[in-house]
């Protein structure tokens, strides 16, 4: 029997402290404005056009952290099935690799379990989302140039999330009565990225397949 969404993603099972927006600016409005388009019914190939006058980066900042948010809930209640033994490698069936680099810790591309690159993927969009240079808050203070590329990578990294959620714990999914909410979460989140090409088809190949049966 299905649980109800709330006992299926509670707060407890994030797997990071959800960012919020600030009340009073026009980040905040623009995510009220977005929610209240998801929760009217509207079509998500129309929830997801920018709206008249508003600035792009500002629309893809407000859904590129809903996102990081809703995606780490997803994780969050799948990750006491995703361990170091289940998944000793970050991938996607047996077709697809996913290596950890940074520039940082791993200046390589390199293997690591999937809960252990989970753990830096997290951690490397939170210190992103959290820098002001990057994702600005005070008004009048610009995105920087190279905005929309930081996105790209943090947004196609995000996807394998997906990925590996879908193809290595869709029992777990269905199990905990979540199928519904994901397959919604997903198909927002494709059509979003679609929208405005902010990952490229390549990186979407693991899951076409399904992506045409739901999405199309």
């Amino acid at each position: 029997m299905a649980l109800c969404l709330k006992q299926v993603f509670n707060k407890d099972k994030t797997f990071r402290p959800r960012k919020k927006f600030e009340p009073g600016t026009q980040r905040f409005e623009l995510y009220k404005k977005a929610q209240a388009s998801l929760k009217s019914g509207l079509d998500l190939r129309t929830v997801v056009q920018l709206p008249p006058g508003e600035n792009i980066n500002d629309w893809i900042a407000v859904h590129l952290v809903d996102f990081f948010n809703r995606i780490n809930l997803i994780y969050g209640t799948m990750s006491e099935f995703c361990t170091e033994r289940s998944c000793p490698v970050m991938s996607g069936g047996l077709k697809y690799e996913y290596r950890w680099q940074d520039d940082k810790k791993y200046k390589k591309p390199t293997k690591l379990s999937a809960p252990q690159y989970m753990n830096m993927l997290m951690d490397w969009i939170e210190t992103l989302i959290n820098n002001e240079d990057i994702f600005p808050t005070r008004t009048g203070v610009p995105f920087p140039k190279n905005f929309q590329q930081v996105c790209t990578k943090i947004l196609t990294r995000l996807f394998r999330v997906f990925v590996h959620v879908y193809i290595h714990h869709f029992d777990g999914i269905i199990n905990v009565g979540a199928e519904a909410h994901v397959n919604t979460c997903y198909k927002h989140f494709y059509y979003f990225i679609t929208e405005f090409s902010l990952i490229s088809h390549r990186e979407l190949e693991p899951l076409r397949e399904m992506t045409e049966k739901i999405c199309h």
